[in-house]
C-alpha cells in the first residue's frame, strides 16, 4: 500500500472527516485531552465508561478508538477484545499511567496502533493519530457506503457504483455538499448551515436551489441516503 504520511494534503482531508471515540473516567484528563484531540480531528465523542462507549458505537460512525486502560471498576482490555470481534480493523490507541509488562503483553495481542503512557505529549498523540489514519487507508476503511450500492472514497473524492464498477461523476458543489454531510453525520444540518458552508453569498441562495442540489446528489447516492427532517434540515445515512 502507498504510504501517505508525507502527503499533508491527504492527511488533512481524512482528518477533517474523522470521528474519534475517546474513553476516560477522569473528568479533568478527559476534558483536556478532548481539547487536544479537537485540534487534530473534527469530531470527538467522549465518555467515561464502557456502557456509554457501546452506545456511541451503536449510534455513530466511529473511525478510531482511544481509551484509557484502567477505568473505574472496568478494564478496557476486555472491552477492546470484544470490539475486535465486530470491528477487526478499527484503529485503537490505548492510554495508561503504567508501563507494566503484563499490560503491554496483553495490549500487543489486540493489534493496537499505539500504547501511550500518561501524561500524553501532544506531538506523540498526533503521530499516533496519523498512524491510525494510515491504517484506515491501508485497510481501505475510509470508504463510505450508501444504500443504493455506491461508495464514496473521501481521499480520492470518487463515487463508485458497485453494480457496474464504474465511477459516477460528481460536480464540485455535489462533492462539497456530500463531504459536509459526511463530516457532520452525527447530526441534522439546517438549511442555513448548508447554504452558509456551500455558498459565499448564502443569503442569495433560495431553499429551492438547495433542494435541487440535494435531489441531484440523492439520484447518485440513493434517495434514502439523505434524510429530510421536516422543519429542521438534512442528515446523511450510511448503508
Amino acid at each position: 500500500m502507498e504510504n501517505y504520511k508525507d502527503n499533508k494534503k491527504s492527511f488533512k482531508i481524512i482528518k477533517e472527516h474523522l470521528n474519534i471515540l475517546y474513553i476516560e473516567d477522569e473528568k479533568n484528563i478527559r476534558i483536556k485531552l478532548k481539547e487536544a484531540l479537537e485540534l487534530i480531528v473534527s469530531n470527538v465523542y467522549d465518555c467515561e465508561n464502557i456502557s456509554q462507549a457501546k452506545d456511541i458505537l451503536n449510534n455513530y460512525r466511529i473511525d478510531i478508538i482511544i481509551s484509557d486502560i484502567n477505568l473505574k471498576d472496568e478494564n478496557a482490555l476486555e472491552f477492546i477484545k470484544n470490539i475486535r470481534k465486530n470491528y477487526a480493523t478499527i484503529p485503537i490507541i490505548l492510554l495508561s499511567a503504567y508501563t507494566e509488562k503484563n499490560y503491554l503483553l496483553e495490549a500487543t495481542k489486540l493489534k493496537l496502533v499505539d500504547y501511550l503512557v500518561k501524561p500524553i505529549d501532544f506531538k506523540i498523540l498526533n503521530n499516533a493519530i496519523e498512524d491510525a489514519v494510515q491504517e484506515l487507508i491501508d485497510y481501505g476503511n475510509y470508504i463510505v457506503d450508501f444504500e443504493n450500492n455506491t461508495s464514496y472514497n473521501i481521499l480520492h473524492k470518487k463515487l463508485l457504483s458497485k453494480d457496474t464498477n464504474k465511477e459516477l461523476t460528481l460536480t464540485a458543489k455535489e462533492i462539497e455538499l456530500l463531504e459536509y454531510l459526511i463530516s457532520n453525520s452525527n447530526r441534522v444540518l439546517s438549511h442555513d448551515e448548508i447554504k452558509n458552508k456551500l455558498w459565499i453569498d448564502a443569503y442569495e441562495i433560495t431553499d429551492s436551489a438547495l433542494k435541487n442540489l440535494i435531489n441531484k446528489l440523492r439520484k447518485k447516492i440513493g434517495k434514502e441516503s439523505i434524510k429530510n427532517i421536516s422543519g429542521v434540515g438534512f442528515k446523511i445515512e450510511f448503508a
